[in-house]
């Protein structure tokens, strides 16, 4: 019987979708969307800051993020592949539900 549990993408690469597509999104919206705890985005988004994919800057009490459009991919299989354009080609088509 085949698994339908898997995604294209890991926890890291929804994140930095999501983020991407909402700069101000707060880490329970993410959560939300991506269908992991608050926690797990917290970590997620830690990982990204100190790997230098991601920045995060406090605006009052809310933090805003910006997905470092120029770097790359960490893989040897998707190095030449630049966050931005990855990003960009995500964010190009909207979200459809195929029934």
């Amino acid at each position: 019987m085949p698994r339908d549990d898997w995604t294209f993408l890991s926890n890291h690469g929804h994140v930095l979708v999501a983020l991407a597509r909402d700069p101000d999104a707060r880490t329970r919206d993410v959560a939300d969307a991506v269908g992991i705890t608050e926690r797990a985005v917290q970590q997620i988004v830690a990982d990204l800051v100190e790997h230098g994919y991601v920045e995060k800057e406090k605006v009052g009490r809310r933090n805003r993020y910006r997905v470092i459009r120029g770097s790359h991919f960490r893989h040897d299989l998707e190095s030449g592949v630049t966050l931005g354009a990855f990003v960009d080609l995500v964010n190009a088509y909207p979200a459809t539900v195929d029934t």
